[in-house]
């Protein structure tokens, strides 16, 4: 297990954070008492298809248009 006091932590974080991505946990301290933990983010395991909900999903074509009712609704009269 791998202990740095925060002062540190906060000097070499992005190193920190490399060494989580590459599975590590490390433990944070607070004058010699943990107080946190860094490691690889779990449960992020999908991988993404691009296109897939291509054909499926429409925009109508006024969907960002800007009405004068819109204006009232955000601003007030």
């Amino acid at each position: 297990m791998v202990m740095v006091n925060i002062y540190e932590a906060k000097t070499d974080f992005s190193k920190l954070v490399a060494r989580a991505e590459a599975g590590e946990r490390i433990t944070i301290a607070r004058n010699g008492r943990p107080v946190a933990e860094l490691g690889p983010a779990g449960g992020i395991t999908v991988k993404r298809e691009p296109g897939v909900l291509a054909g499926k999903v429409w925009m109508a074509d006024d969907f960002d248009d800007f009405t004068e009712q819109d204006e009232r609704d955000w601003y007030g009269e």
